[in-house]
């Protein structure tokens, strides 16, 4: 697929009137108050795997409703986990000093569209790396692609399509993605809880879809410590609906398509998710990606939320952006993680510095 959306310097000064619902920021306070009326975590069960290097856990948190979420959460086996640090226990990471009984960094994953989050040893970056990783499960999705999820979604029987995006299209408070960035806040409170972990160095990581979850929640949780996203869905929706009939943009354009009046609600809905009203909310570092022939994700929303990224904050955090311009969806795959390791480590080093000079 050959480049298609603006042109390089275009794209790195492109910052967008974005139509925020005058609500937006009400909406979502409302929307996350009524979620943390309960406990995030349900239940913690540890899970065999067969991995030697790598403790995992089966981990269940309340989400949006008191919806109950399924999670992988793995640490490095030596670093013990859950019910298991004791005085006389040492973090084997990098990311601790070796005291005994220090929690680790979390990584927040999100997967992507049409996923769950499959088996336990799927994705292991994270905890080879040396943090401790929680993936979640997608609510109501896992049927496209990879091992599949075990979270329903209960609430999907609002008007609209069959694909989780037009789920409940006509209504904001009926839409799929309020149920599931609202998990995938709750996911951040729920590693939090978790022992082990150093709920001061908690950091959201996802691609495409997940992306899009991360930088919501970095809009959301505003003492997040970083946010790494590859080409996040669900910015400069608008546009990416003129621009593209691929992925989840697709579905809305097909469902819209059908119903032919109801563009007016499904735009209105949509501007609650908008994920650079999120980012422009944010405050953490964040390391973005981006492939300039991206046809799921347009460069053109990944751009406008990087560009537009913590204007509303008073802040001015760390931030950077990769472009590949020969790729599409796929982005920098392992280049962009090693890019992404060697920055988180670069920014918890800084913090913990900082954190260090204060004392």
């Amino acid at each position: 697929m050959p480049a298609f959306d603006l042109p390089l310097p275009e794209l790195e000064r492109h910052r967008p009137d974005i139509e925020e619902p005058p609500d937006f920021d009400a909406f979502w306070r409302d929307t996350l108050k009524a979620a943390g009326e309960t406990d995030p975590l349900v239940s913690v069960r540890p899970v065999e795997t067969g991995l030697r290097l790598t403790r995992t856990w089966d981990v269940t948190f309340g989400g949006f409703g008191g919806d109950p979420v399924r999670a992988w959460f793995s640490r490095p086996a030596r670093a013990g986990g859950p019910g298991e640090l004791s005085p006389a226990g040492v973090s084997a990471s990098p990311h601790g000093s070796g005291r005994p009984g220090e929690p680790l960094p979390a990584v927040v994953e999100f997967a992507g569209y049409g996923r769950g989050r499959g088996l336990p040893h799927e994705r292991l970056t994270w905890v080879n790396a040396g943090y401790a990783h929680l993936l979640m499960d997608n609510r109501g999705q896992g049927d496209q692609y990879g091992c599949g999820g075990d979270t329903p979604d209960p609430h999907a029987a609002a008007p609209g399509g069959p694909g989780p995006a037009v789920r409940g299209l006509l209504a904001a408070e009926d839409y799929h993605y309020r149920r599931l960035i609202t998990d995938a806040v709750r996911a951040v409170a729920a590693v939090r809880a978790l022992p082990g972990v150093d709920p001061q160095r908690t950091v959201a990581v996802g691609n495409s879809q997940g992306g899009g979850l991360a930088l919501a929640v970095a809009g959301l949780v505003p003492d997040l410590t970083a946010v790494l996203v590859t080409a996040p869905l669900l910015c400069g929706i608008r546009r990416a609906l003129d621009l593209t009939d691929a992925g989840p943009y697709g579905e809305i354009a097909a469902y819209l398509a059908v119903h032919r009046g109801a563009e007016a609600a499904a735009c209105r809905t949509l501007s609650y998710v908008e994920g650079v009203s999120f980012a422009r909310r944010a405050q953490a570092p964040a390391h973005f990606g981006v492939g300039l022939r991206d046809t799921v994700c347009p460069p053109s929303g990944v751009y406008a939320a990087f560009n537009r990224y913590a204007e509303l904050t008073g802040t001015d955090p760390r931030k950077e952006i990769h472009a590949y311009p020969f790729n599409g969806h796929e982005g920098g795959e392992a280049v962009q993680v090693r890019r992404q390791l060697h920055w988180l480590q670069g920014v918890l080093d800084e913090a913990g510095d900082v954190g260090r000079g204060s004392r």
